[in-house]
């Protein structure tokens, strides 16, 4: 009979412990904490907490140097809702200064404005790119169906062609559609997120 212990992974709590937003406002006050945002760019640009830096998970590589942090000075990370930043926590854990403490802003940027703290916000940056594909294909495929309805049954290949595209998307981790988007004046604009 085997007797040796079970192990389990361990939770993102005990790898990036939580901290409130109260917690953190205070910290950062005492310059004892320094943000920094796992959200996309376009994301952090359009609203962001005062005095975080951008670190977006997509650039991350899995050989990313520690991240340079003044002394002394915990680490917080965040995104919109907690999410992200939770299921990277050990990727995020080993970017951490050797001797620094690492934490997750619970509840993210929401939690932060629902406890009254400042953001700063971009109301002219465009919209973030996930949703600008999420509006743009859902048209596409809407529009499809509207016109093999009205006009010929043939139309019904373009939501088709969405449908693929997306699921390319979500298998390869290229999308199409967000390249052509880039590429549109609004998203080639000059709003700084700094």
């Amino acid at each position: 009979m085997n007797t040796a212990p079970i192990t389990t992974a361990p939770t993102t709590a005990e790898i990036l412990p939580p901290i409130g937003p109260a917690a953190l406002a205070e910290r950062v006050q005492q310059g004892r904490a320094l943000m920094l945002d796992v959200r996309e760019p376009d994301e952090f640009t359009r609203e962001r907490i005062g005095g975080s830096r951008p670190l977006p998970l997509s650039t991350l590589g899995r050989l990313a140097p520690p991240i340079a942090a003044p002394a002394g000075a915990d680490l917080v990370f965040l995104c919109r809702t907690g999410n992200r930043t939770n299921m990277a926590a050990a990727r995020l854990a080993s970017l951490l200064p050797l001797g620094a403490q690492g934490y997750v802003l619970e509840g993210g940027i929401e939690a932060w404005k629902a406890a009254g703290l400042a953001v700063e916000q971009s109301p002219r940056a465009p919209l973030p790119m996930m949703q600008q594909v999420q509006i743009s294909a859902g048209t596409i495929i809407l529009l499809g169906v509207l016109l093999t309805l009205a006009v010929s049954p043939w139309f019904l290949a373009v939501p088709g062609f969405v449908g693929a595209g997306l699921v390319f998307a979500g298998m390869s981790g290229w999308c199409g559609m967000t390249r052509v988007l880039a590429l549109m004046p609004w998203n080639r604009g000059g709003v700084s997120g700094t």
